[in-house]
């Protein structure tokens, strides 16, 4: 395949640019979906919105498991030239998205309420928290089947089929949102009926290509369907984005609850603010989430092939983008923070609260790229238990602390000093992780005097 021997540069161009276009393209659905929410249905429903931000977590989290974890697996099957291991993948990748979606979706049905409730919704704003989910969860099943299905269509080789898929099921989605929000009047579940619809498109795309014959990998009858050592290999490679997510549930939980405590009589106008700071700070991290993706396949693929200069050579190239992405992120919204709060909503009170937490969450913005790439880098060769070591750092291990403590010191404007404060830390973490494992790789090199390929084996 080409992924071993086309410059780098030339394989970053062809994965990454159809990665970054589908993710940019889903961060433009959500922010759109949140701009006709907020303006057709009104700043409760913002705020009712980001109260789902932590089970929307949840949701993505059981479904990256299995997605990042087959993708990358798959990859470095290929990079082996085990096609038929990589074809196993893919089957056991289906049944995993089937059971996860049923059983996690069906839960979630069940005692929405409380889990709603404990994420912080009030009176005002758990009835468009409830009427948003329950669409989403009935959805999970197509949901699950498109997400895992599209990450492995990336790294099997088809990076601009897997950005035709996410470009459908964006186009659906921006097509029937304000149709069902203003026409039909079907406030914010219409909002969340265009989503599933959306991804119903983009179902039916990766299904029919992985059904095609005609696909490098594609289902077959013959090969394993549920297989112990792949799942369980699944699991442990997909744990990192796993947990990411999950923490992020945390976290989010605890920011509602902080911003509810310390914004006093406007706490709902406080979440909503964080809405829109989260939908336009995940539109920059989904970009940088899309160089990662079209890098994965790269450096799976030369990881098994034991081409440890061009696995190098990958993250050097993508550090520098990512990083590139989040200063252009910085500046954007340090210098026109009024303008992206207005595309929201125009509620005075809203706008100013948002206007406020802009100014400081943004303030550390330009390293969160180079910690996103560096954290990816080792869940894409294979080295989970580092990447979710890192992950952690940012969401978990450096941010619950701050945001126990700077709140009692500064209010509200402490919760958006925790978040850029921890973006700091965890990036100086990365770095330092990344300097010990590149020398530790040299040291071994230096003593052992073998080449960097063999050592990439190990």
């Amino acid at each position: 395949m080409s992924l071993g021997t086309l410059p780098i540069g030339k394989l970053l161009m062809e994965y990454s640019v159809p990665a970054i276009i589908a993710s940019v393209a889903m961060s433009l659905y959500n922010i759109i979906d949140s701009i006709f929410i907020g303006r057709g249905v009104g700043p409760m429903a913002i705020a009712g919105l980001a109260i789902t931000f932590p089970l929307m977590n949840l949701v993505v989290a059981f479904c990256t498991l299995i997605a990042v974890g087959g993708a990358t697996i798959s990859s470095i099957f290929l990079g082996q030239k085990n096609l038929s291991r990589a074809t196993d993948v893919i089957n056991n990748v289906l049944v995993l998205c089937l059971i996860h979606s049923v059983v996690f979706g069906g839960l979630c049905l069940l005692f929405l309420d409380d889990i709603l409730t404990l994420f912080g919704a009030t009176a005002e704003t758990i009835p468009y928290a409830r009427e948003f989910m329950r669409v989403i969860l009935f959805g999970t099943p197509i949901t699950y089947v498109f997400i895992g299905l599209n990450n492995l269509m990336r790294a099997t080789g088809y990076p601009k089929k897997a950005m035709i898929s996410a470009l459908l099921s964006v186009g659906v989605n921006i097509i029937l949102c304000p149709l069902f929000i203003y026409v039909f009047d079907w406030g914010i579940a219409g909002a969340a009926f265009a989503s599933v619809c959306g991804q119903f498109t983009a179902f039916v795309w990766v299904t029919v290509h992985f059904c095609s014959k005609s696909s490098f990998v594609h289902f077959k009858r013959s090969n394993r369907w549920f297989t112990p050592s792949i799942i369980k290999r699944i699991y442990s490679i997909g744990l990192s984005p796993f947990l990411m997510n999950v923490t992020a549930c945390v976290v989010v939980v605890f920011l509602n609850k902080a911003l509810l405590d310390y914004g006093g009589a406007d706490g709902n106008f406080a979440v909503g603010a964080y809405g829109i700071l989260n939908r336009t700070t995940m539109f920059f991290v989904m970009v940088v989430f899309g160089v990662t993706q079209g890098m994965q396949p790269i450096l799976g693929f030369n990881y098994g092939a034991n081409q440890w200069d061009r696995v190098q050579k990958t993250l050097r190239k993508g550090i520098c983008i990512g990083v590139g992405i989040t200063i252009i992120g910085c500046l954007v919204t340090e210098c026109f923070p009024d303008t992206i709060s207005r595309m929201f909503t125009t509620d005075a009170r809203l706008i100013e609260i948002a206007n406020n937490g802009f100014r400081i969450y943004f303030m550390f913005y330009p390293v969160v790229g180079c910690q996103i790439v560096i954290q990816n880098y080792f869940q894409s060769i294979g080295k989970p238990a580092i990447s979710i070591f890192l992950s952690l750092t940012r969401q978990l291990i450096f941010l619950l602390p701050f945001l126990w403590v700077f709140p009692k010191i500064w209010g509200i404007k402490g919760v958006w000093a925790s978040m850029c404060g921890s973006d700091l830390l965890a990036f100086i973490v990365a770095v330092i992780t990344l300097l010990v494992v590149v020398h530790r790789h040299k040291r071994e090199m230096a003593s052992r005097q073998v080449s960097p390929d063999s050592i990439s084996s190990k």
